[in-house]
């Protein structure tokens, strides 16, 4: 889907230049906006090591984290087309999760340990929706709008929002795994928009990553938004809560 460069907005919008008449659906990303780990990355890798036979302070896990964080960042730096692939994305984690095997002094069992870890977060328990996500989800519902889920994400995204409760709330989950595209490729966008019937300018997206939400859904055209639950933007910039989302866009309550 082709739009005129008349139609496309560049960046960020500011609430007063937004009206509900022109929204007919709203799209999310996944992770850090719907959903969280639970209890908490490092607390599943210690309960996955433990089940191994492998005893690690959570302290001592913590503490190795931000060179698994820095893993990925890198590594999505480089190449951020892993997403597209369920092998490369598999892949990639376990790379992360073997690089935090080997400095807890697990080399031996490093891969392994890593694909256990990648199997854990496929549990629908091993992740938590945010307390404000289904009554958001529920008041746009209302509203009449479609509702979907656009995100980075493997294949089994689908069955993890159906074990959450959460996916009969939504009428597409598009897992760029699955369809064979990545955010910020502007074609998932329009892939999610076609699925449920609206034109990108007719649509909001919501989600916590500049590069893959905010620019992505901007060259299509649709309304974006920046989430960022653990620093609430500055007035305009964005929202720390689902629960400021209408406000945000100018909507009456």
């Amino acid at each position: 889907m082709r739009r005129s460069p008349s139609h496309r907005r560049t960046g960020p919008m500011s609430p007063s230049s937004l009206t509900e008449p022109m929204t007919r659906a709203v799209f999310f990303d996944v992770g850090n906006t719907l959903l969280f780990p639970y209890p908490s990355v490092s607390e599943v890798c210690r309960q996955v090591l433990l089940n191994a036979g492998h005893v690690r302070d959570l302290e001592a896990i913590d503490a190795f984290m931000p060179l698994v964080d820095a893993y990925y960042e890198d590594r999505y730096r480089e190449d951020d087309t892993f997403w597209t692939d369920e092998g490369e994305t598999n892949e990639v984690w376990v790379g992360m999760y073997s690089l935090l095997a080997r400095k807890l002094g697990l080399k031996e069992d490093a891969e392994d340990l890593a694909r256990r870890v990648y199997d854990e977060f496929g549990r629908a328990d091993r992740w938590r929706a945010y307390e404000d996500v289904v009554p958001a989800l529920m008041r746009i519902k209302g509203r009449g709008h479609c509702i979907g889920v656009i995100s980075n994400w493997d294949r089994r995204l689908t069955t993890l929002l159906e074990g959450l409760g959460i996916a009969g709330l939504l009428d597409t989950i598009v897992s760029s795994a699955e369809v064979g595209l990545h955010k910020p490729d502007p074609r998932i966008f329009e892939l999610a928009c076609n699925r449920v019937g609206v034109e990108p300018q007719d649509a909001v997206h919501v989600g916590d990553h500049h590069y893959a939400d905010i620019l992505g859904a901007s060259a299509v055209g649709m309304i974006p938004v920046l989430i960022d639950r653990q620093q609430t933007p500055p007035f305009g910039r964005g929202i720390g809560t689902l629960d400021a989302l209408e406000a945000f866009l100018g909507w009456s309550v």
